[in-house]
């Protein structure tokens, strides 16, 4: 079974999945990862972002793997590493590029072969995974993306004024929605929550209702007795 999660940065969408993803006793599949570690990987190789064949080589040389939690490069674990405000800016940037997209849809879809997954980005309901048993795509203003945002880089050890992290949304929205090859938006068939002012307990809660009226083998997720 495969459920898919979509939205911009700050969403909520990564919190929602991971802790779906352990509520099912599903695998977790974070795919922005994937394209923070190609971006880390270019970072360490000082591999021009502009140069989009060389980051296509970058990427295809760096035997990234996951485990569900934890990611590795080179067999590395680059879990922390990959959370910088520097890798996120250029995975942004990289994820724009073709050649890299069709190496990283085709890694997803090969590592939920056989699994029963919560996968997370921009394009798992509409590119990667079209026929997801259920899809979600999550929104929120961008004001409370940002201060999301600021509040996880606060967390890391990292300082930033929240009108410079409104300006790298904003940055981000924008190449997301513009790129020519699986570019943010809702599937068709998506449920779409807004997370503005609303807490992920509530998210949760709206999903497992929504999952269990559409997947009779989860319907016990709306049991009341259900720890």
């Amino acid at each position: 079974m495969i459920i898919t999660i979509d939205g911009p940065a700050g969403s909520g969408k990564s919190t929602a999945a991971r802790r779906l993803a352990k509520r099912l006793n599903f695998f977790h599949l974070d795919t922005g990862a994937m394209y923070r570690a190609v971006a880390f990987v270019c970072l360490k190789n000082e591999v021009a972002s502009e140069d989009q064949f060389a980051v296509a080589i970058a990427s295809k040389s760096a035997s990234i793997r996951f485990d569900g939690k934890r990611t590795f490069v080179y067999g590395e674990d680059v879990t922390q590493d990959i959370r910088t405000p520097e890798v996120t800016t250029l995975a942004s940037r990289v994820a724009a590029y073709p050649q890299v997209r069709e190496l990283l849809v085709g890694l997803q879809q090969k590592t939920v072969l056989n699994r029963n997954v919560v996968t997370e980005g921009r394009d798992q309901g509409t590119i990667v995974f079209p026929e997801a048993d259920c899809k979600f795509f999550m929104t929120a203003s961008r004001e409370a993306r940002a201060r999301r945002r600021r509040m996880e880089l606060r967390e890391s050890g990292t300082e930033i004024a929240l009108d410079e992290t409104l300006r790298l949304i904003d940055e981000r929205d924008q190449r997301d929605a513009n790129r020519a090859v699986g570019p943010l938006r809702a599937a068709d068939d998506a449920t779409c929550i807004d997370t503005s002012e609303i807490t992920i307990d509530a998210v949760l809660e709206e999903m497992e209702r929504i999952l269990s009226g559409r997947c009779p083998q989860l319907r016990s997720l709306s049991d009341p007795q259900k720890p």
